[in-house]
């Protein structure tokens, strides 16, 4: 193996950042803009995102307000009236959220865009800046530390070094590797998406809702994107091939399959979706650290979870704000105390919440998905006797409420789901031998 000096060092940057996604390119942004110096890495010939639509909470959406960055997003996006719940089988209405009440009493909106209208934006605006330095064609092949920087090592052999290096590498992190030895969790379920141009939508649809349909092992996600021009839609299913361990699982007959027994309107939508591509849906156990001495995590390397919160992408930005505001508060050389201190407070910031989300996304996907019969029955009859303004199950998310700055927060559910997850502290940890 090559050592450091044997290879081309590149310039050095106070932070390098292994991972050009929504996550890598908004911390550069956000980092950029407090005057730290940046060079983002990215494997793909150029920066782009896969997908379609994203849902951004008042969570997330405030702290994009507080630095700027909301009001460059809102001309690509749509605020929806409500998020509404219903069954899938029968059509049934079973809740909603007024997200018109939500902004008011969270302090931001809830917004609806293209994933790559979000991403652009964010490219774009990191581009302006002298502080930051985005690169394609750069795979990283592996990550290096010593007491004086970290480095990630390209697969032409090229290496970066900065006094921090940021894993944004996703769900399959290499960078991960050096905090915790772990693998992905597969769900078993798989998700179809598609975006249609809005005029070609069905009349009966609210077009100016996020509609949730969830019926047995399924759900259906609708929501419009583009300013309005296009109706992305979602579906996801638990895969019975999966199940039986067939190689090929979550294909597009068994998703019309899946589907075909669901109300009309669910099966309406079926045939829009995309058939080329298809997205085996997984994610990781969560952690109790993310840092190793000079590099630290975050988004999908850090917490990669399942979409039912609609969280994914949001708290990668939140962890972009929090790392800007303790690396900003660096008073003076950035030294390896220095940035211990900053990731620390990193740390106290996003690791427990981030990790309560990765786990009652897990619980969700599971009340969402109950079989026919007794289970189906309770779930709708629960969903249906909610108060439409009762926000108590998301008020630890969403929150703090505007104006009850004297009460104490909504309490955050428990972040691990047992004794069993791995990285317990600042060493790389095998998941299957962690402590208990």
């Amino acid at each position: 193996m090559s050592t450091q000096n044997e290879l081309k060092d590149e310039s050095r940057s106070q932070v390098v950042v292994v991972g050009g996604g929504i996550g890598g390119i908004s911390a550069a942004l956000m980092l950029g803009r407090a005057g730290i110096r940046v060079t983002v890495l990215e494997s793909a010939p150029e920066f782009g995102e896969v997908g379609a639509g994203l849902q951004l909470a008042p969570n997330i959406t405030r702290m994009l307000d507080e630095v700027g960055v909301l009001e460059q997003i809102l001309p690509l996006s749509v605020v929806p009236n409500r998020l509404v719940f219903r069954n899938a089988k029968t059509g049934a209405e079973l809740t909603h959220l007024d997200l018109a009440d939500a902004k008011e009493r969270y302090g931001g909106p809830y917004i609806v865009l293209h994933r790559s209208d979000l991403h652009h934006a964010l490219v774009d605006a990191a581009r302006a800046l002298d502080t930051v330095t985005l690169l394609t064609n750069a795979g990283v092949e592996r990550v290096e530390q010593d007491q004086d920087g970290a480095s990630a090592i390209t697969t032409d052999g090229r290496v970066f070094t900065g006094d921090l290096l940021v894993g944004a590498d996703g769900l399959r992190s290499i960078v991960r590797g050096e905090i915790v030895t772990d693998e992905t969790v597969p769900s078993g379920y798989v998700a179809y998406r598609g975006a249609v141009p809005l005029e070609n939508t069905p009349a009966h649809l609210a077009l100016d809702d996020v509609n949730v349909w969830f019926g047995p092992g399924l759900h259906l996600v609708q929501y419009p994107v583009r300013a309005g021009e296009l109706y992305n839609q979602v579906a996801v299913f638990r895969s019975k091939e999966f199940l039986e361990g067939k190689e090929d699982w979550g294909t597009p007959e068994e998703l019309d399959a899946t589907y075909a027994d669901m109300c009309e309107p669910v099966v309406e939508a079926i045939p829009a979706l995309g058939r080329i591509n298809r997205w085996p849906m997984s994610d990781r156990e969560p952690i109790r650290t993310w840092t190793d001495r000079r590099i630290t995590l975050l988004g999908d390397a850090a917490h990669a979870m399942l979409q039912y919160l609609a969280q994914g992408a949001g708290q990668s930005l939140l962890d972009g704000a929090a790392l800007t505001t303790h690396l900003s508060a660096i008073d003076g050389e950035w030294t390896g105390d220095a940035i211990a201190r900053a990731l620390e407070a990193y740390e106290a910031d996003r690791v427990e919440a981030a990790a309560a989300t990765q786990t009652v996304g897990r619980m969700w996907g599971d009340i969402w998905h109950v079989e026919e019969g007794a289970p189906m029955l309770l779930r709708d009859h629960i969903f249906s006797s909610r108060e439409v303004d009762d926000y108590s199950l998301v008020d630890w998310l969403y929150g703090p409420v505007v104006g009850e700055s004297d009460r104490p927060p909504a309490p955050m559910p428990p972040a691990y789901a047992d004794a069993g997850d791995p990285a317990d502290a600042g060493s790389p940890v095998d998941a299957d031998q962690a402590p208990a």
